[in-house]
């Protein structure tokens, strides 16, 4: 029999033992369920929605592929992407890219899907030679690229000829200010009357000098065309300051013929969904042209911000404008226009957000 002594010490280190197992057991618990809140609410194997097969932003393409004309030279260059087989006429995207976007296949999923799906012609000028070229010469050099694919639009060079009284005009980061710039300034500059505008992640009229791009007075952009103005919520680049400028300033539109929308970001799956200033972006050739940025690969591939957002909002503007249909999936705040498909779970993505800014 041990030394009351001994079995003192040896009860205490039996009782410390199982404190120090009960404390351990605990912050495994802990650590994990603090893992679980660090990563959002992401349910493992839960998938994001894919591509619906018709509507707006739906796989139901009118044209199997497109065809590709590339004009003019550094600044004034230019890119025509037409639908095959040649239609007799098609409607006009006038397509103005981010900051040093000068490759569209930087677009090339969206352009694509334009193409094909829409039907439309899409010009793409580039207007900057290099990242060098200054803001205030973007506007007149995107002119000349236009003017110059019209002209070979017009003359029959690429067998399709444009329908100049269904177009809109599109862009992304510094080009949604140059598509509303050149709305504004359609008239003054013999270009085409706009029918719609899609300024997606407009920015920037704002920071440092050089890289500022003016607003034009949009008060000039026509009643009777239709408006998008799209911001991210986890755009850290541009914000939503320039798109709420946009819509606010586009002062001969009538409220119920342009919206203010936010794209959500979601992470209830995997990959999450995030809905950042490079949501438009998903590069691949597109007709002839193939060539991608230096040091850049094809990729990634489109996605639900893609169908039900951007694309969605933009196809059924386009159709709403040119055609009187689909309007409901592009303004007003409707569920057709907020849906954004639901993951494989049967959880619905994160709706898009309607309102006035």
């Amino acid at each position: 029999m041990l030394p009351a002594s001994k079995q003192n010490r040896e009860g205490r280190y039996d009782v410390t033992k199982r404190m120090a197992k009960s404390i351990l057991v605990f912050s495994c618990i802990a650590l994990l369920a603090f893992a679980g809140m660090a990563s959002g609410s992401r349910q493992t194997g839960v998938t994001a929605p894919g591509q619906p097969t018709s509507g707006p932003g739906g796989a139901d393409d009118l044209f199997p592929s497109v065809a590709s004309a590339t004009y003019g030279n550094g600044a004034d260059k230019v890119y025509v992407f037409t639908p095959q087989p040649s239609p007799t006429a098609a409607p006009l995207v006038i397509f103005t890219h981010g900051w040093g976007a000068i490759y569209p296949t930087t677009y090339g999923a969206w352009i694509d899907h334009l193409v094909r799906h829409e039907g439309a012609i899409v010009i793409y000028p580039v207007y900057q030679d290099n990242l060098r070229t200054p803001p205030a010469e973007m506007l007149p050099n995107a002119v000349t690229g236009i003017k110059t694919a019209l002209d070979h639009l017009r003359s029959g060079d690429l067998a399709v000829k444009p329908d100049e009284t269904h177009v809109t005009y599109v862009g992304h980061s510094m080009g949604a200010v140059l598509a509303a710039n050149l709305a504004a300034t359609a008239a003054r500059s013999g270009l085409p009357t706009p029918k719609a505008v899609v300024a997606d992640q407009p920015g920037k009229t704002w920071g440092p000098q050089a890289m500022q791009i003016a607003l034009a007075d949009l008060g000039q952009i026509p009643a009777g065309t239709l408006l998008l103005a799209i911001a991210g919520d986890s755009d850290r680049i541009v914000g939503d300051t320039d798109a709420k400028r946009i819509f606010n300033e586009s002062t001969a539109i009538p409220a119920a013929d342009k919206d203010f929308v936010t794209m959500v970001s979601d992470s209830h799956g995997t990959p999450a969904i995030l809905a950042n200033h490079q949501a438009p972006v998903s590069r691949m050739p597109i007709g002839a042209i193939s060539v991608m940025r230096p040091g850049v690969q094809p990729g990634p591939p489109p996605g639900p911000l893609d169908y039900f957002g951007i694309w969605k909002l933009c196809d059924a503007l386009c159709d709403a404008a040119w055609y009187g249909k689909n309007r409901e999936y592009a303004l007003g705040g409707t569920p057709q226009q907020t849906y954004m498909g639901e993951w494989s779970d049967g959880e619905p993505v994160a709706r898009l957000l309607v309102k006035a800014p």
